[in-house]
């Protein structure tokens, strides 16, 4: 009986670990797309959790664009963009102070990292 209840009680703990870790994710999130051509891009996004989905917007040239299929497994997440037909895959890691994330779209992929937004 000991042994359950521990169990039950780590695994419990365990679970709003990664619940309290993956809602500091929430919030404005802002970094830099650099091409293989050298090309430089702003990234803004602003994430929501709901539970394992993740929702929110991201600033494009186009505007702000859902967030689509966004879903969390433990500290990662991965999510679509879509811009006109190009859908823009995304995964990535929360390490808690920045986001690492890569970018795929049309064959090519990158990698950034993004830091919190600083507030006006």
């Amino acid at each position: 009986m000991k042994k359950t209840f521990l169990t039950l009680a780590l695994v419990t703990v365990c679970f709003v670990a990664c619940f309290a870790a993956l809602a500091g994710i929430s919030g404005k999130w802002e970094g830099k797309l650099e091409t293989e051509t050298g090309e430089v891009y702003p990234l803004l996004y602003n994430f929501q959790i709901d539970g394992n989905k993740l929702t929110g917007t991201a600033k494009t040239p186009k505007g702000d664009m859902p967030i689509e299929d966004g879903k969390i497994t433990g500290d990662s997440f991965k999510f679509t963009v879509s811009i006109e037909d190009i859908h823009i895959a995304h995964t990535g890691k929360f390490y808690g102070d920045s986001v690492g994330v890569d970018i795929e779209a049309n064959g090519s992929k990158v990698h950034s990292t993004l830091k919190r937004a600083q507030q006006p």
